[in-house]
């Protein structure tokens, strides 16, 4: 491949890059700088299995460790929707720097230790609490990239999480100020003035399983708005690029992907976030 007018381009897939590149906004400056995202699965042979009592110690965990964790800028459960298998649960974590994600942890452990000075006793709490997942789970780290649509703070509410994958092709007839122009101009008249999208958050590879991934989070208020959000989407993008712009628009973005992508749909536990 060259090495010549999208050097830069290529260079998004660098994790060397992502950990010395901005990629926040001067607007979203507070904003996270990554994300972990830990894809869990409920323990089917659990006979006891208690979405109460779950929620309860999950509760009780928030409260005496996560909530005092200065490492840790937030955190939220996400149960299964709609996806490959009805027994994962999401749990993600934002961090202010690369270095809190390893201090996060220390934290935490210190904090539980406090929470429950008893060994016997705290070793019983953890007991029960990963009693309610399998041993099998997957871990993946993302960068937040500017172009976001926060969530109004203080929500309450069990929001639709709709993720949609895509993977990079870092095209050689590309750059990264054409493709930073295209996404820039989207958000600004589409996804922007959608009204069915209560909050929109793109984030880029990091650490994992694939270095081409995007991942685009999307929060609606039910699964009926999320037909609505598409449908909007839609209108708008026909409004903003017209006839034949459209198409060539399209074209022209389209060469930065593979033209595969995967859906999920997660709820969000709002009563389990940081």
């Amino acid at each position: 491949m060259k090495t010549t007018t999208n050097l830069k381009f290529i260079a998004m897939a660098s994790i060397m890059l992502l950990l010395s590149f901005s990629v926040l906004a001067q607007n979203e400056a507070n904003r996270p700088k990554y994300l972990s995202a830990t894809t869990m699965h409920w323990n089917m042979d659990k006979e006891d299995f208690s979405m109460d009592a779950w929620k309860a110690a999950e509760k009780e965990y928030l409260q005496k460790v996560v909530s005092k964790n200065q490492y840790i800028t937030s955190a939220s459960y996400y149960t299964h929707l709609f996806s490959p298998d009805n027994s994962e649960v999401l749990y993600v974590q934002t961090y202010p720097s690369w270095e809190a994600m390893d201090k996060a942890a220390e934290r935490s452990e210190e904090l539980a230790k406090q929470a429950w000075p008893d060994e016997k006793a705290r070793g019983a709490f953890f007991k029960n609490r990963d009693d309610y997942f399998s041993a099998n789970h997957s871990d993946e780290i993302y960068a937040p990239i500017d172009g976001a649509k926060l969530i109004a703070q203080g929500n309450t509410k069990d929001l639709v999480l709709y993720i949609r994958r895509t993977y990079f092709t870092f095209p050689e007839d590309g750059s990264q100020k054409e493709f930073d122009e295209m996404r820039a101009e989207h958000f600004a008249k589409v996804l922007s003035k959608n009204e069915y999208i209560k909050g929109y958050y793109p984030n880029v590879h990091v650490w994992g399983s694939d270095k081409t991934e995007f991942v685009e989070a999307f929060f609606v208020d039910s699964m009926c708005d999320m037909e609505k959000m598409f449908d909007k989407n839609g209108e708008l993008i026909g409004q903003a690029w017209p006839g034949d712009s459209g198409k060539q628009r399209g074209k022209k973005w389209g060469k930065y992907f593979t033209g595969i992508h995967g859906d999920t749909a997660y709820t969000l536990v709002a009563e389990l976030s940081k």
